[in-house]
């Protein structure tokens, strides 16, 4: 009880007057936890209530757990929340193995509660045992620091576990001792599960023969490395506001900022990235983030790779990632009537293509951009319309005005390092398909107004 009551006040999991839905599954840990928050309650002035999910996976004895924690809850005089989820079938239409479906359902429903302000935390059963099984079975696939924290004793989404500086032995005897009973789940046993191998196979044999206290040695290890993980959070979330530009759905970030830090910062960075645009860090492992770290440092300045949920793209000193699929023909081709006036919205670009008419010369016309101004400046006089808005497409070329000759676009995007997918959709306008004006580049050379023109055509690009 002693332990417990530490844990709780090390990690403040509680404040007064929370309402904590404390998750049962009948088991002995979520059956002492419930009981060792009932005897905690008024020292925070905790709500309790109990919540239990029966995932349908073991028939008969699932429905024996839920009435058993329903008899539970009615015997503390708690409230219960119960809900029946077909896990088996979750489980088929997502391709998550059964443990995978069963903790992701959990966790929804955990969070609908959370996040309707039913609940203020909710409180789950795991123990120091399960700390050190989940450390160890991290370690065995491969895990970096992040993954040898183990399972957090808070979470940002309300989850708490004040079990967790206890053994699963010292939960059963405070269960004995109290006379306290609980189910047991055959599913435990089995050996068909990874983690029950390591619990009643790898863990037992390693502790005979290496380290008889290696429980406790993995739970410190979970210990340092979650005080390591929450030392770089702060320090990713300063460089991610330095060197990440996160421009929905895709993540941009220097090539050259990767190789100037150190490689442990350069891997955590690389890390954020991939969760600001896939979301989770599922699937991603050491592999896959020294094969970005290896695309931002090679000499040649573009290439292009895969990692599970996102497709990383470099570009002369530029890395993008973003989802895959985001530069598929359909969703990158377009082509508008300009009228004039007028305007038209680039599709995905968050940017507006402006035209107007303006009598006066084209000397003192301001059309309010960052470029020469008569670049952004055509003579009315000199085009027939009908005008069109399109992206550059391979092959594209016209005279820029000023230029002696006519230059590819492609040349031109080379020449100002213009990223790859950047070019996919760049605007031009074209007057009978002939381009009259690009983006940056500004009029041709046949139709930009001069000082002698009198009837000007301003074209503006506004972020939408």
């Amino acid at each position: 009880m002693q332990r417990v009551d530490e844990n709780i006040t090390r990690y403040s999991m509680f404040a007064a007057g929370h309402r904590v839905g404390v998750a049962v599954s009948g088991g002995a840990d979520s059956v002492c936890l419930l009981h060792v928050l009932v005897e905690l309650r008024e020292r925070w002035n905790l709500v309790l209530s109990v919540l239990h999910l029966d995932h349908q996976l073991r028939g008969e004895e699932s429905r024996n757990d839920a009435q058993f924690v329903a008899d539970l809850a009615r015997s503390l005089d708690l409230p219960l929340y119960a809900d029946v989820i077909d896990i088996a079938r979750f489980a088929a239409e997502t391709g998550d193995n059964l443990e995978q479906a069963a903790r992701r359902e959990r966790r929804r429903v955990f969070g609908e509660l959370l996040r309707a302000a039913k609940l203020d935390r909710v409180a789950l059963g795991h123990t120091r045992s399960d700390q050190a099984e989940t450390v160890l079975f991290r370690f065995l696939r491969g895990s970096g620091t992040a993954g040898l924290a183990g399972i957090r004793p808070v979470t940002e989404d309300g989850l708490v576990r004040p079990l967790l500086a206890v053994d699963r032995a010292d939960v059963e005897q405070y269960l004995r001792e109290r006379g306290i009973a609980w189910r047991e789940d055959a599913s435990n046993s089995s050996l068909a599960f990874a983690r029950n191998r390591i619990r009643h196979q790898l863990l037992p044999e390693l502790q005979r023969d290496w380290n008889p206290a290696l429980v406790e040695t993995l739970a410190h290890t979970a210990d340092w490395a979650f005080e390591e993980e929450a030392w770089w959070a702060g320090e990713i979330e300063r460089l991610a506001a330095i060197h990440l530009e996160i421009k929905p759905p895709a993540v941009y970030l220097r090539a050259q900022a990767l190789e100037d830090l150190a490689p442990a910062a350069a891997r955590r960075l690389t890390r954020r990235a991939i969760e600001c645009v896939k979301g989770d860090l599922l699937g991603i492992d050491f592999s896959h983030v020294r094969q970005i770290l290896a695309l931002s440092v090679q000499q040649q300045g573009d290439g292009r790779l895969q990692v599970p949920g996102v497709d990383v793209f470099r570009s002369f000193e530029w890395l993008r990632l973003a989802p895959p699929g985001l530069d598929t023909l359909e969703n990158r081709n377009y082509r508008y009537a300009l009228a004039v006036p007028g305007s038209v919205a680039l599709p995905g670009a968050g940017a507006v293509i402006e035209a107007e008419v303006i009598e006066t010369k084209a000397s003192t016309v301001a059309p309010d951009s960052g470029y020469n101004e008569e670049a952004w400046c055509l003579d009315w006089d000199r085009l027939s319309g009908p005008l069109e808005v399109r992206n550059w497409r391979p092959g594209d070329q016209y005279r820029p005005a000023g230029h002696l000759g006519d230059e590819k676009m492609k040349i031109l995007f080379q020449r100002e390092r213009i990223p790859l997918w950047e070019r996919r959709s760049w605007p031009i306008i074209t007057n009978h398909d002939e381009i009259v004006w690009a983006r940056r580049f500004g009029a041709a050379s046949h139709a930009a107004a001069t000082p002698d023109s009198r009837n000007i055509l301003r074209i503006r690009e506004i972020p939408a």
